[in-house]
């Protein structure tokens, strides 16, 4: 509630930030970056050397937009985690994260299928981590009233009260 006895609105996307909910995908997206980066310094390196002329192509290809898709999460997640702690204000954050691109490029479930399955793997989960975090970006981007987010009608109450009794 304000200062003027009106409800205020909540935003669930805001508090789901400052939960632990946020921390776990944040650790979520940072564990898949390194495993993603030791897979493919790794086992993945060598796996690709056994594949056939156009299986390779699609694993470069998708290695490649792998990579850059989860930079491009891990920076969002760097710019949330930084107005959590009080490094920079949301309207910063909100300018900078204008320059990240969480759609990226069209999935391409057909070269996704010649994979070997552990970096299938890895690219299924950073496409769910993805659909997470523009799910979450757009809430925090919505104004209130496009976001489905209502007065919060408790406090509302509680302020009729308050200026009732302030009044006797």
């Amino acid at each position: 509630m304000d200062e003027d006895g009106v409800a205020e609105t909540i935003s669930l996307a805001a508090r789901r930030l400052a939960s632990p909910a946020f921390t776990s995908l944040f650790r979520q997206g940072m564990a898949l970056i390194d495993e993603t980066a030791a897979y493919l310094d790794g086992e993945g390196r060598t796996a690709s050397r056994g594949l056939a002329r156009g299986v390779l192509a699609a694993y470069a290809q998708q290695s490649l937009q792998l990579s850059t898709r989860l930079m491009q999460l891990a920076s969002w997640l760097l710019l949330r985690r930084a107005v959590l702690e009080g490094d920079m204000s949301e309207e910063s954050a909100l300018r900078e994260s204008a320059r990240i691109d969480l759609d990226g490029p069209r999935r391409d479930l057909d070269q996704e299928a010649e994979l070997p399955a552990q970096l299938a793997a890895l690219v299924r989960r950073s496409h769910e981590l993805q659909r997470q975090i523009v799910k979450l970006d757009a809430a925090l981007r919505a104004p209130a009233e496009t976001a489905g987010l209502r007065p919060n009608d408790v406090a509302g109450q509680i302020g009729k009260l308050r200026s009732a009794f302030e009044r006797h």
